[in-house]
């Protein structure tokens, strides 16, 4: 499984895009312990928005991962000087994290014979081996005091979501189903954590309390629902859904009522992510023909193609805590490569700027 493509970034980080069909699976397929790469690069011939200056406050960093034999986690500056190779390990390490507070990042690692869920400093020091169990432990999100890593595992058969506090210990199983549950994510007062689960034989969004009380179905649709996103004040969830015949970004009262088609489109959008400040949606549209991240106001209105790129695939992206920059994966290159960009689009950068796959960025708080 160690391979020098960032495929498993795309499949496996905080990307999650195993659920897209874009990325080399079915749609609604979901992400498993060990993927298998199968994108290849394409070889662009157009060019990105005109260039604009893009600041880039010099105590901000973003993680990410580069593949140039195997996976590892770098860090750069916000502007693309600086990088460094934080994991600087043999084997394939993936899907930084940073804690909320900014002292730690934690990816997971298939340095021991299987993946498992480590912290290091973010200098690197420090790299801790947290799950230690002989399944595959991945995914990990981290509350937002900092104090507790929520994970998946497949210990038990087949993959539950678990929870430890921020030294590994206290590994306590949340979910208990017979069918797979995965990706979980904090509400931002981490009282409660949104999930996906196939229990109902189909893929909805489950939400439950941080003890793993009180676990509720919240879409309750044939369809495949997935991919909960949090707004930042915590009233409510985006999600993707398929049951309108394709993929569209929905958004719903955090008690499952509400649930709205926000994009409305024929073609396939994924992956929401809200702006820090709650007013807009970024997400993933492929009715451009090739991947293209959008914006969108909270309500719906006024969407956009940001990275306008004809030739090639752009996804795998992030908001800059701020939110006047979105960090995102682009092809445009020939290879996987760690742009940013205005929050308006406008800016486009390289910054990883490498021969190797670059991708799965993540900014520090």
């Amino acid at each position: 499984m160690k391979t020098a493509s960032l495929a498993i970034a795309l499949l496996f980080a905080v990307c999650l895009a195993a659920l897209l069909p874009a990325c080399g699976g079915d749609e609604g397929e979901p992400p498993t312990a060990e993927p298998t790469p199968t994108a290849t690069a394409e070889q662009p011939t157009g060019t990105p928005k005109p260039a604009a200056t893009v600041s880039a406050p010099t105590a901000r960093k973003i993680a990410f991962q580069s593949s140039d034999g195997n996976a590892e986690v770098y860090v750069m500056n916000a502007d693309g000087s600086g990088q460094t190779n934080l994991t600087n390990n043999a084997a394939s390490d993936y899907g930084p994290t940073w804690a909320p507070d900014g002292t730690r990042i934690a990816f997971y690692s298939d340095r021991d014979g299987d993946y498992e869920v480590y912290a290091m400093n973010a200098d690197g020091s420090g790299q801790t081996n947290l799950t230690n169990n002989p399944a595959s432990d991945s995914m990990p999100a981290w509350s937002p005091d900092s104090t507790r890593i929520a994970f998946q595992s497949d210990r038990d058969g087949n993959s539950e979501v678990y929870v430890m506090n921020g030294d590994g210990s206290g590994q306590i199983r949340l979910t208990d189903s017979p069918a797979p549950d995965f990706l979980p994510a904090w509400s931002p007062d981490g009282s409660r954590i949104a999930f996906q689960s196939e229990r109902d034989g189909n893929r909805e969004v489950y939400v439950m309390n941080a003890d793993g009380s009180g676990q509720t179905n919240l879409t309750n649709n044939p369809a495949e629902d997935g991919l909960p996103a949090w707004s930042p004040d915590g009233t409510r969830i985006a999600f993707q859904s398929e049951r309108d015949g394709n993929y569209e970004v929905y958004v719903m009262n955090t008690d499952g009522s509400g649930q709205t088609n926000l994009t409305l489109n024929p073609t396939g959008d994924f992956w929401p992510a809200w702006s820090p400040d709650g007013t807009r949606i970024a997400f993933q549209s492929d009715r451009d023909v090739n991947r293209e991240v959008y914006v969108m106001k909270a309500d719906g209105s006024g969407q956009t193609n940001l990275t306008n790129n004809p030739s090639a695939g752009d996804d795998v992206f992030t908001w800059s805590p701020d939110g006047t920059r979105i960090a995102f994966t682009s092809l445009r290159d020939g290879n996987y490569e760690v742009y940013v960009m205005n929050a308006d689009g406008t800016g486009q950068t390289n910054l990883t700027n490498n021969p190797a796959s670059d991708g799965s960025p993540a900014w520090s708080p």
